[in-house]
């Protein structure tokens, strides 16, 4: 087959799969039922367990403890004083140089919360139903998978995962243990952004050429800093922690939120560029690029880190679209004129606003040889949106009770943590690599599909 008719091939699968990944959308599968099994009542309890409650969990520990429905019955941390929910022991280092990011801890737990390091002891428990998983991404998929093994429920934040291999695995692991699963990207549960794609695939603003979004902050000059290896603080169990990764030596930076800044352990990409590109992708109704090209480096900032301080990423879609998102943090001020994300059509333009507040559409006029009066009129919509996490735990809590499929399930997560690892392979390898989204291979470059998983230390494995 030639490079065209390949091209041609992947165009039309994608194309043929727009129905399909809109049903999912709507949480119907592909024949247009919802997901059936045995509901539970309305008012019966959902006890969750909770696999990692630092910065992330605690942020989504205090909102599932505001469901009426869900009982806290264990908690699982690998640092001792989160585990503990007690700040007075986190080591004063990481307080300082998390700030923010290190939980006060001050939430309401009852005295049957059970505590547990090993994450295994948790999904040991026969009378727990559902588990949050909010640890290192890398560890995202070993325990999902074992989660859905042990016949949990899974809410697992984003990014899915740290390989495209790994994501695969857990959307299998999802469908053959019958799982309920939510995958953090919580724009997913926005009246907003539902708004926002009705808009886009009816053709309000025409035909979306163009998507943009941008993660802006400077953290020039020192960024996460320059550190030398140390023995771990007290209470963390480094093992524990590395766990599918290699053994190396500990650094303060590094652990317990900077992990975000390693490529071995997350990416900036991942964290805030999938975000994004799911939304972009979602209101453009595509499921995954053809082509990606990504550029950057650590242009600006010494410190530690093994991601760039600065990368544009090119999305090309099937349906003749580009989707942009550029990571800068060795610079400020907005890149967008409005919102956080933009969609730029032959009629229009649509912006929203941070995490799905009010957007607004604008008009374009005709350009060159062409008429220059507006071709629509504009649209200044009201704030629909609450705290979007909340609507999202909402979300996955009914679904677990009625036994149906999430807004945001382990395909849909997968599919749009896609884009941000094949942005980093692409990066990686200094290559525009081609994307074949039905054998999830890179087409034109054989050394780099070997991105797309990595040797697991023992005893870890996928299933």
């Amino acid at each position: 087959m030639n490079g065209t008719r390949e091209k041609t091939t992947r165009r039309r699968f994608l194309k043929n799969s727009t129905a399909s990944a809109a049903a999912v959308t709507l949480g119907l599968n592909v024949i247009g039922a919802p997901v059936s099994r045995a509901a539970r009542g309305a008012n019966e309890k959902i006890r969750v367990g909770f696999i990692g409650v630092g910065n992330r969990g605690t942020q989504l520990l205090s909102r599932f403890l505001q469901q009426d429905d869900v009982e806290v019955a264990a908690l699982c941390d690998v640092y001792e004083p989160y585990l503990m929910r007690d700040y007075s022991k986190v080591d004063k280092k990481l307080r300082d140089s998390l700030g923010g990011r290190v939980p006060k801890m001050t939430e309401k737990l009852g005295d049957n919360v059970a505590r547990y390091r090993d994450f295994r002891r948790l999904l040991d428990r026969k009378d727990i139903d559902a588990v949050v998983i909010a640890t290192p991404d890398h560890w995202h998929a070993v325990q999902a998978i074992m989660a859905c093994q042990a016949e949990k429920d899974v809410y697992v934040e984003k990014p899915l995962s740290v390989t495209v291999h790994e994501g695969r695995k857990m959307v299998e692991a999802a469908k053959r243990y019958n799982r309920v699963v939510q995958v953090g990207l919580h724009r997913r549960s926005s009246k907003a952004y539902m708004q926002i794609a009705e808009h886009i695939q009816a053709g309000r603003i025409g035909k979306v050429t163009v998507g943009r979004a941008y993660r802006v902050s400077n953290m020039h000059p020192n960024g996460i800093g320059l550190l030398p290896d140390t023995a771990p603080p007290k209470g963390l169990d480094w093992d524990l922690w590395l766990g599918p990764r290699p053994k190396r030596p500990h650094k303060d930076n590094l652990v317990l939120y900077k992990f975000r800044w390693w490529q071995s352990y997350s990416s900036q990409m991942a964290n805030w560029g999938v975000h994004y590109c799911d939304a972009m992708r979602w209101a453009i109704a595509e499921q995954a690029p053809i082509s990606i090209s990504a550029h950057g480096g650590r242009f600006a900032i010494d410190d530690d880190r093994t991601v760039p301080d600065t990368m544009q990423v090119i999305f090309e879609m099937p349906s003749g679209a580009l989707l942009i998102f550029g990571q800068y943090e060795a610079n400020g001020g907005p890149a967008l004129v409005d919102g956080e994300v933009e969609l730029r059509g032959t009629l229009g333009n649509l912006y929203c606003g941070a995490e799905g507040a009010a957007y607004k559409i604008v008009p374009s006029r005709g350009g060159q040889f062409q008429d220059a009066d507006p071709r629509i009129e504009p649209l200044a919509a009201k704030k629909v949106d609450g705290d979007l996490t909340a609507q999202h735990i909402r979300n996955f809590c009914d679904c677990v009770k009625a036994r149906e499929r999430t807004n945001c399930d382990m395909e849909t997560g997968h599919r749009s943590t896609t884009f941000a690892l094949l942005a980093n392979i692409s990066l990686a390898t200094k290559s525009r690599i081609d994307w074949d989204p039905k054998d999830e291979r890179i087409t034109n470059n054989k050394q780099a599909n070997k991105l797309l998983h990595y040797k697991y230390r023992k005893p870890w494995k996928l299933g």
